[in-house]
């Protein structure tokens, strides 16, 4: 490991052998070097061969990307963007080193950014009380984000159940064992198994106001008449592994503790949602196929019959321990710059407060309707992605109605980008685009972008002077 990683090396060994209970001497005996050596590398005073890097990495069960720094560099970034909080009233000049120290202590950070969300949420209560009937304005989807990255986006026992769910529809459905359920016959296979299993009845007919209703006492399913395809097919997996998949969920969520009932909802919706997912696109034959090609996610929407925003976010959850694919980060967003769901494998650092980077491709990407968008991006901290952006254009309700737009954009980081198609014809050693987490937080001091000035410099208007910057400020 080189650069900045490799300084860091030593403390993110330390805090991986900490969070799986485990004594120097067992850590130790587990790669074949003495406790003293290893206490050595821990306090970064003995460098990290090739080899013994890839012993760490099957020692502690995790990918090269952990071991990287990845982990300290996202907590590093929420600090910043949480310290940075105007109701703060906190001057974050000159306290980069103080944050990165900080953020080498996991446990610590951890609870800061927890405190941070909860006193969020407490004002926005405040703020709720005062208004008419009280109504209580809370962030469950953000405490739900926050699990989705404590798990890495991916969930076993929920991958188990829709395993073992697809293998009895196969049986059912007579295939031998061992050729599984064939692709073209999934939906047939949910549907008939809703009927036949659950007495579930299913319509297609128009809905005004939803895309799916389900009636438990009657149990009927009705699917909107405007869901494409695809999306039908999700709607039916959903709906069966919220019958099959219950009491795993309901453990999921006894062991998460989401403190709201709205986040509990929002929670047991998403990995749900994870479920239907694991049924349509199983975990290893969506691995090797996205590894056969590439992660070319219009190949894999079109061979797993699923939409391109249910196989880029598939993408993003493969991080099953010896079977990993490359680690993804995946973000919605609309033209506002709002993002509506995120998920990060490869230390994104994915914006909790403001819009982002307005020179990043998920923000650009919307001028380019339908078309795949590629760019190298990098911050101020030295990590550079590549990142793959797609706008699309969604159905009206009715004539007249604004057509809702999305961007779906996922990426890595770009030392495994050549393993990806998208890196086709970039140029990958060339100069990156320059981006930050958001305006407020980002040090690049040429950017023509700029909304607003960071936080950590002082501004320096001149009146005889009409600079390119849109907001002319002096370094940190």
């Amino acid at each position: 490991m080189t650069g900045s990683s490799s300084t860091r090396i030593g403390r993110i060994v330390r805090r991986l052998r900490q969070e799986r209970e485990l004594s120097q001497q067992a850590l130790a005996a587990r790669l074949g070097i003495s406790a003293s050596y290893l206490n050595l590398i821990e306090h970064d005073q003995r460098s990290v061969t090739a080899t013994l890097l890839i012993k760490f990495t099957r020692a502690l069960d995790v990918s090269i990307e952990a071991l990287s720094g990845s982990e300290e560099q996202k907590l590093e970034a929420q600090l910043r963007e949480a310290l940075s909080d105007p109701e703060l009233g906190n001057d974050m000049e000159g306290t980069a080193h103080e944050v990165a120290a900080v953020a080498s202590q996991a446990h610590v950070a951890k609870a800061i950014l927890a405190l941070h969300q909860a006193y969020r949420a407490a004002r926005h209560d405040a703020e709720g009380m005062a208004l008419p009937g009280g109504r209580r304005l809370v962030l469950p989807q953000e405490e739900v984000r926050k699990i989705y990255d404590e798990h890495r986006s991916y969930f076993p026992a929920l991958e188990e159940i829709a395993e073992a769910v697809r293998e009895e529809m196969a049986r059912d459905m007579g295939f031998v064992r061992g050729e599984g359920l064939p692709q073209a016959e999934v939906n047939h296979a949910v549907a008939t198994r809703l009927r036949q299993k659950h007495g579930v009845v299913v319509q297609v007919l128009p809905l005004d106001d939803a895309l799916r209703r389900y009636d438990p006492v009657t149990r009927q399913l009705v699917l909107s008449d405007l869901l494409p395809r695809e999306s039908r097919g999700f709607q039916l997996a959903f709906q069966l592994m919220l019958l099959e998949a219950r009491d795993v969920v309901e453990a999921l969520l006894t062991e998460m503790e989401p403190s709201t009932k709205e986040a509990r909802t929002f929670l047991q919706i998403g990995l749900t949602n994870y479920a239907a997912a694991a049924v349509l696109m199983p975990y290893m034959a969506f691995l090797k196929m996205a590894v056969a090609n590439r992660y070319d996610m219009e190949v894999l929407s079109f061979r797993f019959g699923v939409s391109y925003q249910q196989a880029a976010q598939r993408l993003a959850s493969l991080q099953r321990p010896g079977a990993r694919g490359v680690p993804f980060f995946f973000v919605r967003t609309d033209p506002a710059g709002n993002i509506s769901k995120s998920f990060s494998a490869c230390g994104f650092p994915i914006p909790r407060q403001g819009n982002p980077c307005p020179q990043w491709n998920a923000c650009t990407a919307f001028t380019t309707l339908g078309q795949i968008k590629t760019q190298i991006v990098a911050f101020t901290t030295g990590q550079s992605f590549l990142s793959i952006a797609k706008s699309s254009m969604g159905m009206a309700q009715r004539w007249g109605d604004a057509r809702p737009i999305r961007t779906i954009t996922i990426g890595c980081d770009l030392s495994r980008a050549r393993e990806v198609v998208y890196s086709d014809h970039l140029n990958l050693d060339a100069r990156p685009t320059s981006i930050g987490i958001s305006c407020h937080l980002c040090d690049w001091e040429d950017c023509r972008s700029r909304a607003f000035p960071p936080l950590n410099h002082r501004l320096i208007p001149d009146i005889n002077e009409r600079v390119l910057r849109p907001i002319p400020f002096e370094g940190p």
